[in-house]
């Protein structure tokens, strides 16, 4: 199952990747926010990730309008390895690599076509394993 959630910045793009997974089949449990209202964006960044980290979901994605906020809300939880992504390749790489186990992506820097994308590259692309991947993983951690 994969979490979502977005702020009021990231609530068009986060529905349209909410479409995709219904199209596809995919699970997934939205953790708001559900409409344009403003909100904040450390509410939703925060129960996406805490989601991840205690294993109810798989992994996670988060939407605010550059993706950094949020991101930087996520990645306050332990265990949470959350990558900024604008375009496939970084999407690639912070799975083969760095293990991501969440996405955050800017809604005002990515549009619909190319976040679905990123969005199906994170998914679908799994950590490498290599060891010196690993180690440093595990730096991350300590």
């Amino acid at each position: 199952m994969i979490a979502i959630g977005s702020d009021h910045g990231g609530y068009e793009l986060k529905e349209k990747v909410i479409a995709y997974f219904n199209q596809n089949g995919i699970e997934y449990k939205d953790y708001g926010c559900y409409s344009l209202d403003s909100c904040d964006y450390p509410v939703f960044g925060k129960a996406v990730a805490r989601a991840v980290a205690n294993g109810e979901c798989e992994k996670g994605i988060v939407i605010c309008t550059t993706g950094l906020g949020i991101s930087m809300a996520a990645n306050k939880v332990k265990g949470i390895r959350c990558a900024v992504c604008a375009d496939t390749l970084s999407a690639k790489m912070t799975r083969l690599h760095n293990n991501a186990n969440v996405l955050s992506m800017g809604a005002g820097i990515v549009g619909p076509n190319l976040g679905i994308a990123i969005v199906e590259t994170f998914l679908n692309t799994e950590f490498s394993g290599d060891e010196r991947h690993q180690r440093r993983i595990d730096l991350i951690e300590e």
